[in-house]
């Protein structure tokens, strides 16, 4: 009698019995940021859960935006062809879950580069954190695919004792990188075994060898600085700047331009955007900056 009432609390979902469990809270979880409706607004983020869809996985899916909105997943570490993540479940210890995608070598993503450079409104839209939809197709070009074409292309997984490839901690893991490419389209590239600082290495390669040789970089972001010091201490303390002698002093056409380079804060839930906030910060400084010089320049010439 007591296994007929367990089978009979079992609920059947797709090819499978399951039984419901309630899961642990998790302080300080990635909740996802939206609590109904779409996950995500812009298009890659929407391919990326619509591919999922494709491979038929069903309500494991369900119960994984779930887990996701719940902030079930206590923290994810986004690598080089690799996901890392912790998943609470219903067990006292987290679950380890781990997704695996095929990277794309350098000769590949050389020619993706090279393609681009071919296409500077594409590249100026992907350096400003919004990537092309034409993208794909660069990349089918190629004989390259960005996204995954099946389930297979996908490893996952999980210390979970469910037997189902996808589970629901990998399925909420699924969610929040869709919420997070949504932010960030190069992780995206991260995922295939590309990084953003090589990435940008990669449109440089070729650029120096005369000085007719046409800029990879469009003339909409002339603006960008040069890179960041090799040495953090290099740009926490530099040196000591002088405002003695005439200079030109111009408050930067894009404030914030440096944050913006190094992209989107990975899993940001504040509540006002941070690129917003540092905007104003560095659009205040600036001005404040501005200010001082032109008063010291303006006393040197009294």
């Amino acid at each position: 009698m007591p296994q007929e009432i367990n089978m009979a609390r079992n609920r059947y979902r797709g090819y499978f019995w399951y039984e419901p469990t309630t899961p642990r809270a998790v302080r300080g979880g990635i909740k996802a940021q939206t609590r109904r409706g779409g996950f995500v607004r812009e298009w890659w983020g929407k391919r990326w859960i619509e591919v999922l869809e494709s491979f038929q996985i069903g309500a494991r899916l369900v119960r994984g935006r779930s887990y996701a909105r719940r902030g079930q997943v206590a923290d994810l570490d986004i690598r080089k062809g690799e996901i890392r993540a912790r998943v609470q479940g219903s067990r006292s210890e987290a679950y380890q879950v781990t997704i695996r995608l095929k990277r794309i070598n350098r000769p590949g993503w050389k020619k993706i580069a090279e393609s681009l450079k071919k296409r500077p409104i594409h590249l100026a839209r992907l350096l400003s954190g919004n990537m092309p939809q034409a993208m794909e197709e660069i990349f089918e070009e190629n004989r390259l695919t960005l996204f995954p074409e099946r389930h297979g292309d996908l490893r996952t997984e999980c210390s979970c004792p469910d037997w189902s490839n996808p589970c629901k901690h990998i399925a909420a893991v699924y969610y929040l990188l869709a919420e997070q490419f949504d932010n960030d389209p190069f992780l995206l590239f991260r995922i295939r075994g590309m990084g953003r600082k090589a990435f940008f290495e990669l449109l440089e390669e070729g650029s120096l060898k005369g000085k007719d040789s046409p800029s990879p970089v469009p003339d909409s972001l002339d603006a960008l600085p040069d890179p960041l010091p090799q040495k953090p201490v290099d740009f926490w303390h530099p040196v000591k700047a002088s405002f003695a002698g005439p200079f030109d002093a111009v408050i930067p056409l894009i404030p914030a331009v440096l944050p913006k380079r190094l992209g989107p804060f990975p899993f940001w839930r504040g509540d006002t955007d941070l690129s917003e906030a540092l905007e104003i910060i560095y659009d205040k400084a600036s001005s404040a900056a501005y200010e001082m010089v032109s008063s010291e320049q303006d006393e040197s010439m009294t």
